[in-house]
Protein backbone atom coordinates (compact mmCIF):
# COMPACT_ATOMS: atom_id res chain seq x y z
CA UNK A 1 0.00 0.00 0.00
CA UNK A 2 1.25 3.43 -0.88
CA UNK A 3 0.59 6.11 1.70
CA UNK A 4 0.28 9.83 0.93
CA UNK A 5 0.05 12.39 3.71
CA UNK A 6 -0.26 16.15 3.69
CA UNK A 7 0.63 18.55 6.47
CA UNK A 8 -2.71 20.30 6.92
CA UNK A 9 -4.62 17.52 8.71
CA UNK A 10 -4.08 14.97 11.46
CA UNK A 11 -2.18 11.92 10.23
CA UNK A 12 -4.51 9.41 11.89
CA UNK A 13 -7.48 10.99 10.05
CA UNK A 14 -5.63 10.62 6.77
CA UNK A 15 -4.82 6.99 7.59
CA UNK A 16 -8.51 6.31 8.24
CA UNK A 17 -9.44 7.93 4.91
CA UNK A 18 -6.79 6.02 3.00
CA UNK A 19 -7.71 2.71 4.64
CA UNK A 20 -11.34 3.34 3.65
CA UNK A 21 -10.15 3.89 0.07
CA UNK A 22 -8.05 0.71 0.17
CA UNK A 23 -11.12 -1.21 1.36
CA UNK A 24 -13.68 0.19 -1.11
CA UNK A 25 -11.29 -0.07 -4.04
CA UNK A 26 -10.52 -3.71 -3.29
CA UNK A 27 -6.83 -3.14 -2.53
CA UNK A 28 -7.76 -4.61 0.83
CA UNK A 29 -10.20 -7.40 0.07
CA UNK A 30 -13.14 -8.32 2.33
CA UNK A 31 -11.92 -10.62 5.08
CA UNK A 32 -8.24 -9.87 4.39
CA UNK A 33 -5.87 -10.07 7.34
CA UNK A 34 -4.12 -6.79 8.05
CA UNK A 35 -0.45 -6.55 8.87
CA UNK A 36 0.45 -5.84 12.50
CA UNK A 37 0.20 -2.31 13.85
CA UNK A 38 3.99 -2.03 13.86
CA UNK A 39 4.28 -3.26 10.25
CA UNK A 40 1.56 -0.89 9.04
CA UNK A 41 3.10 2.00 10.97
CA UNK A 42 6.51 1.25 9.50
CA UNK A 43 5.16 1.06 5.93
CA UNK A 44 3.31 4.37 6.44
CA UNK A 45 6.26 6.01 8.22
CA UNK A 46 4.18 6.91 11.27
CA UNK A 47 4.26 6.23 14.99
CA UNK A 48 2.60 2.91 15.98
CA UNK A 49 0.31 4.82 18.38
CA UNK A 50 -0.98 6.88 15.45
CA UNK A 51 -1.69 3.73 13.44
CA UNK A 52 -3.35 2.10 16.46
CA UNK A 53 -5.64 5.13 16.85
CA UNK A 54 -6.63 4.95 13.17
CA UNK A 55 -7.29 1.20 13.34
CA UNK A 56 -9.39 1.65 16.48
CA UNK A 57 -11.51 4.21 14.66
CA UNK A 58 -11.92 1.82 11.72
CA UNK A 59 -13.02 -0.87 14.19
CA UNK A 60 -15.63 1.50 15.65
CA UNK A 61 -16.92 2.07 12.11
CA UNK A 62 -17.19 -1.68 11.61
CA UNK A 63 -14.74 -1.73 8.70
CA UNK A 64 -12.10 -3.70 10.57
CA UNK A 65 -12.46 -6.29 13.32
CA UNK A 66 -10.05 -7.92 15.73
CA UNK A 67 -9.59 -11.55 16.53
CA UNK A 68 -7.51 -11.88 19.69
CA UNK A 69 -5.46 -14.78 18.43
CA UNK A 70 -5.26 -13.97 14.72
CA UNK A 71 -4.97 -10.19 14.41
CA UNK A 72 -7.09 -7.65 12.58
CA UNK A 73 -9.17 -8.25 9.47
CA UNK A 74 -11.13 -6.20 6.96
CA UNK A 75 -14.87 -6.68 7.36
CA UNK A 76 -16.36 -9.30 5.10
CA UNK A 77 -19.70 -7.44 5.13
CA UNK A 78 -19.93 -6.53 1.46
CA UNK A 79 -23.10 -4.47 2.06
CA UNK A 80 -21.19 -2.25 4.52
CA UNK A 81 -18.36 -1.85 1.99
CA UNK A 82 -20.84 -1.02 -0.78
CA UNK A 83 -22.60 1.54 1.43
CA UNK A 84 -19.25 3.14 2.27
CA UNK A 85 -18.28 3.24 -1.40
CA UNK A 86 -21.55 5.00 -2.29
CA UNK A 87 -21.18 7.46 0.61
CA UNK A 88 -17.62 8.35 -0.42
CA UNK A 89 -18.67 8.76 -4.06
CA UNK A 90 -21.63 10.99 -3.11
CA UNK A 91 -19.38 13.17 -0.95
CA UNK A 92 -16.88 13.59 -3.80
CA UNK A 93 -19.66 14.46 -6.26
CA UNK A 94 -21.11 17.05 -3.85
CA UNK A 95 -17.67 18.64 -3.42
CA UNK A 96 -17.13 18.66 -7.18
CA UNK A 97 -20.50 20.34 -7.78
CA UNK A 98 -19.79 22.90 -5.06
CA UNK A 99 -16.43 23.76 -6.64
CA UNK A 100 -18.02 24.04 -10.08
CA UNK A 101 -20.66 26.37 -8.64
CA UNK A 102 -17.95 28.50 -7.00
CA UNK A 103 -16.25 29.03 -10.37
CA UNK A 104 -19.58 29.90 -12.00
CA UNK A 105 -20.36 26.73 -13.95
CA UNK A 106 -24.00 26.13 -14.79
CA UNK A 107 -25.72 22.74 -14.41
CA UNK A 108 -25.76 22.12 -18.17
CA UNK A 109 -22.05 22.99 -18.45
CA UNK A 110 -21.18 20.61 -15.60
CA UNK A 111 -23.12 17.78 -17.24
CA UNK A 112 -21.43 18.46 -20.60
CA UNK A 113 -18.02 18.55 -18.92
CA UNK A 114 -18.65 15.19 -17.25
CA UNK A 115 -19.95 13.59 -20.46
CA UNK A 116 -16.99 14.89 -22.45
CA UNK A 117 -14.54 13.70 -19.80
CA UNK A 118 -16.14 10.25 -19.68
CA UNK A 119 -15.96 9.99 -23.47
CA UNK A 120 -12.20 10.71 -23.30
CA UNK A 121 -11.55 8.37 -20.37
CA UNK A 122 -11.45 4.60 -20.43
CA UNK A 123 -13.16 3.19 -17.36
Amino acid sequence: MKWNFDDDRAIYTQIVEQMKTFIISGKLEPGARLSSVRELASSAGVNPNTMQRALSELEQMGLVFSNRTSGRFVTDDENKISELKNAVAEEKVRKFILHMDIIGMQKEDIIKLIKDSLAETEL
